[in-house]
């Protein structure tokens, strides 16, 4: 020791020399031990990584290869139904009946059977041959889904009810006359309940039939069913669940035959009925308070504010509004709630619903149909009007919803019973439009005394053109128009038959496909251009389609 602290003492750096060198000696040592579990931990990382990305691969492969993928419907794109001795009704619906993603086709038809597929009669169902047949149809190929014989005799077909039956599934309802509701399964076509009531002779169903909030707390949404009678309106509800009667049937102060459209202004939801020169206006809760007899106090009723200071509590008469021979009442979409059109034999006429002021007239004589929404230019509703200018002829007219200027217009020649038009949403957020009628072109004075049905579509890309997409000599009875898969498969249905004061005869259901029509339709110039006509149906061709919610 003595040595020791001599030497330290002699040479003090040689000492902190070894000092530093065995510090120096064990870091090396515990950077070693630490560098040696990091590389076993990296190792692991290493290896986890790859297995993820086996198993990754493994998943891959076996979605890409072994597990099939769901077969997606394919379509045809066109098909035929055909019903022999039967007389259709002008009701068409659209539906996904099968559940397969595409829209099905409901109609119905007075037969004493239906298709050969189903051995089912009416008197199966305890009704007298012939009888109404509501039949589904598939709308990839066109077989016959199901088929029930509902009614005597069909006054009303309505689809796309959510809730009906104790499943609380969708469903359609079949109106007959005396009043008999039959509520049908969507998806099986079963009858899910029947109920009648005996309101007398000489009265008339207002339609559609409405869809309430659950009234009788049964978890099941209601029916509202408004009649008229000898210049009355009397109103019931009735379960969606069972179909009975839900209170007592109460009368409404509205003088006249009266027809209604239902109104909704945010949380609020108005029915307003028009007759021949009034405007009546009945709140959701009003309706309730009369038929049940209490306020029904699990419905949240939030009447409108500004609506409210417009209507005459003791006469429900919209008091501002005055109008003379009114044809129509619809509703058009504004920007922040919808607004009411009134079409009378002169003109018609948009309403704002806030403070029930005129936003714009047009002179328009004798309507041919309802009123149809659309879009003229990128995601600016517009309203297409057809009235009568003369002998069979009528005008098509496109008209702006928030100006009421006319966009587009056009004249054709025209025959009784010629069916109403029809808009397609296109994915530059515009309407391909659809209309029957015939084109006279200028300098062809040459008019047929029955003016054939003629097939038109016009596409506000090309102002100047029509394209004519087929001729038709057979009785239309209803046509429509639709996407039959989400954003494609455009199609137009048509059904065709004798009408009811001819007899039975040979009936058709046909889809076709719009696009085929359009790659061997005529083009037709309203204003020559320098376009050619293959140019032009090409273009056409390749329009894509957008479905609106």
């Amino acid at each position: 020791m003595d040595n020791k602290d001599s030497e330290a003492e002699i040479h003090p750096l040689k000492t902190e020399d070894v000092k530093a060198q065995e510090n120096h000696e064990h870091y090396v040592e515990r950077r070693i031990v630490k560098s040696s579990g990091l590389s076993r931990l990296s190792r692991w990382r290493t290896a986890a990584f790859f297995i993820s990305l086996f198993l990754c691969l493994i998943i891959v492969f076996a979605f890409s290869f072994i597990i099939p993928c769901p077969e997606r419907p394919v379509s045809e794109r066109t098909w035929f139904q055909y019903y022999n001795n039967a007389v259709p009704y002008p009701f068409l619906a659209m539906d996904d009946v099968n559940e397969d993603k595409v829209q099905d086709v409901l109609f119905a038809f007075k037969s004493s059977s239906g298709s050969s597929r189903f051995n089912m009669s009416c008197l199966d169902e305890g009704l007298p041959s012939p009888c109404a047949v509501v039949a589904a149809v598939s709308g990839t190929n066109g077989s016959v889904l199901w088929e029930s014989p509902a009614a005597q005799d069909l006054q009303w077909l309505q689809c796309g009810m959510q809730q009906l039956g104790t499943a609380a599934a969708p469903g359609c309802l079949a109106v007959e006359k005396p009043l008999f509701l039959t509520a049908l399964s969507l998806h099986t076509g079963e009858v899910l309940w029947r109920q009648s009531r005996d309101f007398g002779a000489n009265y008339t169903v207002l339609t559609p039939l409405s869809v309430i909030p659950d009234v009788d707390n049964d978890q099941v949404q209601d029916l509202i069913i408004f009649i008229t009678k000898e210049g009355q309106v009397k109103v019931s509800i009735h379960s969606g669940k069972t179909g009975q009667q839900i209170g007592s049937v109460g009368s409404l102060r509205v003088d006249g035959i009266a027809r209604y459209v239902r109104l909704q202004l945010r949380s609020s939801s108005y029915f307003l009925f028009y007759t021949e020169n009034s405007l009546y206006a009945y709140s959701l809760e009003d309706l309730c308070r009369t038929v049940v007899g209490v306020e029904v106090k699990h419905l949240n009723f939030q009447p409108d504010s500004h609506w409210e200071k417009h209507v005459d509590h003791t006469t429900h008469r919209l008091s501002p509004l005055r109008f003379e021979n009114i044809h129509y009442l619809a509703k058009v979409p504004g920007h922040s709630r919808d607004n009411i059109l009134v079409v009378d034999s002169e003109m018609a006429t948009l309403i704002n619903t806030k403070d029930l002021h005129t936003m714009w007239t047009l002179n328009v004589s004798h309507l041919l149909s309802e009123p149809l929404l659309g879009y003229y230019k990128p995601d600016a509703h517009v309203v297409v009007l057809e009235s009568e200018i003369g002998p069979n002829r009528k005008k098509v007219m496109i008209v702006e919803s928030e100006s009421g200027a006319v966009q587009w217009e056009l004249k054709l020649n025209s025959g009784p019973g010629s069916p109403g038009p029809a808009t397609l949403s296109t994915a530059d957020h515009r309407s391909a439009f659809l209309m029957w009628g015939d084109f006279q072109e200028p300098g062809n004075e040459t008019r047929h005394r029955a003016p054939l049905q003629k097939l038109y579509l016009f596409h506000p890309s090309y102002t100047t053109v029509l394209l004519e997409l087929r001729n038709s000599t057979d009785q239309i009875i209803a046509f429509t128009a639709a996407l039959f898969e989400r954003s494609r498969h455009a199609c137009y249905v048509l059904l065709r038959g004798p009408r009811p004061s001819q007899g039975p005869g040979p009936v058709s259901l046909m889809k076709r496909n719009l696009k085929e029509d359009v790659a061997v339709s005529r083009v037709v110039w309203l204003r020559p251009t320098g376009d050619e006509e293959q140019h032009v149906r090409d273009r056409l061709y390749r329009m894509r389609f957008q479905s609106r919610d």
